[in-house]
C-alpha cells in the first residue's frame, strides 16, 4: 500500500500521536474542567500543553487566543459567520476551498454580504495588487488560502496584510500549518484556522483558530464551558467564550503528541524533506510523454501538492488504475470548484498527489512506474 493523499489528512501518524491518544484513552479519560478529580485535571493539562505549543508553532504568544474546533470547515466558519455582519462587504481569492466559497455563499443569499473574488493566475499566484482595486469604504475583511489544496499554491498572506492595512485578514491554514512556516505575528494575521489531522499530524475531528487581541466574533455554539457556571450567560473570555461542550480531548491527545513529533524532528527538517519529494515526483512526471502537470512546480515554495492528468484519460481513470494498484491518491475537484475553474480543470478535475513525510524514495518510485503504465493503456 502506498499513501499519497496528505493533503487529505496525513497517514501513517507519528508514534507520539499513537502513544498520547492511547494514554488519554486506555489512563486518563477524564471530562476537562468539569470535575475535580485527578483525571480531570490531568485531561486539563494535555489541553493546556496542546494549546502551548501550538501557540509557539504558529508565533501567536498568548495560547489563550487558540480555540479548538471540530475541524478546519468549523474553524473558517466561525470566523466567516462569526465575523461578518449584514450589507458588509468581503474580498477573497479564485483558488478557496469550498469551507470558505460556502459560508461566503450563505452570507451573500441570507445577509447580503457583498463578495469581490480577485482572480488568481494559471499557477495560482495573486497579485497583491489585484486585492487592493477591490477594497471599497465597506470592506470589512479579506479571506484568503494561504496553501491551495489543489496545486500547493501558497499566497504571501504578510504582503497582502500590508497591502490592505487595518482591514482584518482571516487566513486558511489547513494546508500549511505543519507543513510550511506560519507566522501570525510577524505576518500580522487577525485570524487564521486550520485542521489539525494533516501537517499537525492529529487525528480527524478537531481544528484550530487563533483569534488576534482585538478581534471579536459571535461564537457558533452556546452552552456548557466548565467556567461561570452560575450564570446562564456565555463566557467572555477566550478560550471558554467558543469552546462550548465537551471538548475532543482524546483527538487534542493526540494533537499534543503530533506538536511534539514537529518539534523533536524540527520543522525545518519536515518542510525539506516534503520539498525534496515533490521535486522528486515533479521531476520524474514531466518526463513521462501525457502528463499535463499544474501550478508553478519550479518554485520551491510549493506545497508537496502536485495536481497532474494524463492527455486522453479522466481523472478518475487515472484514480481507478492506480488504486488497483494499491497507490492512494485523490481524484476529482478537491472540494475546491473555483480554484480548478482558474486554472482550467472544471469539471474533471485533476489526480492529486500528496507525499508526506514518511512516504519514501521506493514508493514514490513505484508511483512513477504505475504512471508510465497507465499512459500506455488503450
Amino acid at each position: 500500500m502506498i499513501y499519497l493523499d496528505n493533503a487529505a489528512t496525513s497517514f501513517p501518524k507519528p508514534k507520539e500521536t499513537i502513544d498520547l491518544l492511547n494514554e488519554f484513552v486506555l489512563n486518563i479519560g477524564g471530562n476537562p474542567g468539569r470535575s475535580g478529580h485527578t483525571l480531570s485535571l490531568d485531561a486539563a493539562r494535555f489541553i493546556f500543553e496542546a494549546r502551548e505549543r501550538l501557540a509557539a508553532l504558529i508565533h501567536a504568544g498568548d495560547s489563550e487566543r487558540i480555540i479548538f474546533t471540530q475541524n478546519g470547515t468549523e474553524s473558517l466558519n466561525l470566523a466567516i459567520l462569526g465575523f461578518l455582519k449584514e450589507n458588509d462587504h468581503v474580498i477573497t481569492t479564485s483558488f478557496e476551498h469550498n469551507s470558505v466559497m460556502r459560508p461566503l455563499t450563505f452570507l451573500a443569499k441570507e445577509k447580503r454580504v457583498s463578495v469581490s473574488v480577485a482572480q488568481c493566475a494559471h499557477n495560482g499566484k495573486l497579485d497583491v495588487k489585484d486585492i487592493k482595486k477591490l477594497i471599497r469604504k465597506d470592506t470589512k475583511a479579506v479571506v484568503v488560502n494561504h496553501g491551495s489544496n489543489v496545486i500547493g499554491a501558497v499566497q504571501p498572506v504578510g504582503e497582502i496584510k500590508k497591502t490592505i492595512g487595518e482591514i482584518p485578514i482571516i487566513v486558511d491554514a489547513c494546508q500549511t500549518a505543519g507543513s510550511f512556516p506560519v507566522n501570525v505575528a510577524e505576518d500580522n494575521i487577525d485570524i487564521l484556522c486550520c485542521s489539525c489531522h494533516k501537517g499537525l499530524y492529529g487525528i480527524q475531528g478537531l481544528g484550530a483558530i487563533y483569534i488576534r487581541n482585538g478581534v471579536d466574533l459571535t461564537p457558533l455554539k452556546f452552552g456548557g464551558t466548565g467556567s461561570r457556571s452560575e450564570s446562564i450567560e456565555q463566557p467572555l473570555f477566550l478560550p471558554d467564550k467558543y469552546e462550548s461542550g465537551t471538548p475532543n480531548t482524546p483527538g487534542i491527545a493526540a494533537l499534543l503528541g503530533g506538536l511534539r513529533f514537529i518539534e523533536r524532528t524540527g520543522i525545518e527538517a519536515i518542510i525539506r524533506r516534503k520539498q525534496d519529494l515533490r521535486q522528486s515526483i515533479v521531476s520524474s512526471l514531466s518526463d513521462i510523454p501525457g502528463i499535463l502537470l499544474y501550478g508553478d512546480n519550479d518554485d520551491r515554495k510549493q506545497l508537496p501538492v502536485i495536481s497532474f492528468n494524463i492527455k486522453g484519460k479522466l481523472p478518475s481513470e487515472v484514480g481507478y488504475e492506480l488504486n488497483k494498484r494499491e497507490i492512494y491518491t485523490r481524484v476529482g475537484l478537491h472540494c475546491a470548484p473555483v480554484a480548478h475553474r482558474t486554472i482550467g480543470t472544471f469539471p474533471e478535475g485533476t489526480v492529486r498527489v500528496a507525499p508526506g513525510y514518511f512516504t519514501t524514495e521506493e514508493e514514490i518510485a513505484i508511483f512513477i512506474q504505475a504512471v508510465r503504465e497507465i499512459t500506455k493503456i488503450s
